[in-house]
Formats: C-alpha cells, structure tokens, sequence
C-alpha cells in the first residue's frame, strides 16, 4: 500500500505538536487525490524541501483533522533531476 503524500504547513501546529491539515494546499492535494482523512491513516506531509510520516487523528477540540509526527524524523527532500537523451 501506498502512502499518500500531501502538503502541510510545519508552522500550523495544534498545542500538541500535531500539523493542522486544513491549508489550502493540504485541501487542494487531498482533493487532487481523493482521500478522504480517516483516523490513524497514514500519511507522508510534506512542506517546501521537507517531509515526514505522520499518523492522522481528529481533534475534538479544534473539530479538524490532525496529523501527528515525530519532530525527530523529519527528511529532507532531495530535488531529483530527470534527464532526457533525445
């Protein structure tokens, strides 16, 4: 199975540390894909040259879908070049 990848803001956070997944860009891929946010459904979130596995969880609290991470693991994403012989 394959882990779907979506963009996340690393600076909306909740006050658990969890990424907020309600950016436009986060609604935009999920859309794109057509996932539909289940709890403890596995992502890989992503932001800029950043990504992370995460774990998706609804907040009660805030009423929105969450993803918790492990601040330790974040990669870096390596921009891979694709080069063309004609």
């Amino acid at each position: 199975m394959i882990t779907p990848r979506v963009f996340a803001d690393f600076h909306n956070t909740d006050a658990e540390g969890r990424l907020r997944l309600n950016c436009i860009g986060t609604i935009e891929d999920l859309a794109n894909q057509s996932i539909e946010l289940q709890d403890g459904q596995l992502l890989t979130v992503y932001s800029e040259d950043l990504e992370v596995d995460g774990v998706v969880q609804f907040s009660e609290e805030e009423k929105l879908w969450v993803a918790a991470i492990d601040w330790d693991r974040i990669r870096q994403v390596e921009d891979f070049i694709v080069q063309v012989q004609v």
